[in-house]
């Protein structure tokens, strides 16, 4: 679990992070330093909201049944899986164009006055935010009660992406975000395969699914579940030595289907052709 929620933290993280640079560096290089104030309100607010929201998953639901508890995680973790989905398919392209579009909100937001720049702010961070508090109720219910690897994977990979965003604005540092998000949307894919595969299973052990006594395969007897290469694999792609079919085919489709778009070149727009001009008789 370190490594996987370390890998999402720090691209959920470092998505967050370029937006907040983007405003920040667009303000001060156009000497409009007095709007920066109501851009940190509204990445606070989103902060903020975002930790209440995980909070509320996290510890909020502790006291129903296990029923309820199971389906909760399991609806949890199948969101988060869409949420991982959208979000590498929208970075494949929006890294190009997303400097561009910021600045122009941000341009048209500090016409209109303080709420609208906090707006900006606050909508650039909260998607994100509210993205990452899914993901770590997922990852957390995947891990079980008393393991503290899910936060401390958080925990670094968030602390990363605030020291790489530090970085790139002070010029200390460059990235090719192209391959970057390529890189890493390859590994959450298969994150997110393991994570669907796990919500799953939830759902079965919840009555909701069909088919939790319907084994794919149970290599138990050759891989045994408390061993390091045990952990590692659960930890990184949620794989547990007993998969019912469900899972198998669920995390079959999803990794195959999702993973062979994701690698598909990405088209780049036509040129608008010039009309051609009409000649003049004279």
């Amino acid at each position: 679990m370190l490594a996987s929620n370390a890998l999402i933290g720090l691209r959920e993280g470092l998505e967050a992070a370029l937006v907040v640079v983007i405003l920040v560096a667009f303000l001060v290089k156009t000497d409009r330093r007095w709007a920066l104030r109501y851009v940190w309100l509204g990445v606070g607010v989103a902060v903020a909201l975002a930790v209440a929201l995980g909070a509320i998953l996290t510890y909020g639901t502790s006291q129903l049944s296990f029923e309820a508890q199971e389906m909760i995680g399991g609806s949890a973790s199948i969101l988060a899986v869409a949420f991982v989905t959208g979000m590498v398919f929208w970075m494949r392209t929006a890294s190009r164009t997303m400097s561009g579009e910021l600045k122009g909100r941000l341009d048209k937001a500090l016409d209109l006055g303080p709420l609208a720049i906090a707006l900006v702010g606050f909508l650039g961070v909260g998607r994100e935010g509210l993205e990452t508090a899914i993901f770590f109720y997922a990852t957390t219910q995947a891990a079980g009660q008393g393991n503290n690897q899910p936060l401390l994977g958080w925990v670094l990979g968030l602390g990363g992406a605030i020291v790489l965003g530090w970085l790139i604005y002070r010029g200390a540092v460059k990235i090719n975000l192209a391959k970057f998000f390529r890189y890493t949307g390859i590994l959450l894919i298969l994150v997110a395969g393991g994570i669907l595969a796990y919500g799953i299973h939830d759902l079965q052990e919840a009555g909701v699914l069909p088919g939790l006594n319907t084994l794919a395969f149970d290599v138990s007897s050759t891989i045994n579940p408390d061993s390091w290469y045990a952990t590692l694999l659960k930890g990184i792609f949620n794989f547990t030595p007993a998969t019912t079919v469900l899972q198998a085919i669920a995390w079959t489709l999803y990794v195959g289907v999702v993973l062979t778009l994701f690698l598909r070149p990405v088209r780049a727009p036509k040129p608008v052709a010039a009309e051609p001009k009409q000649s003049v008789a004279a």
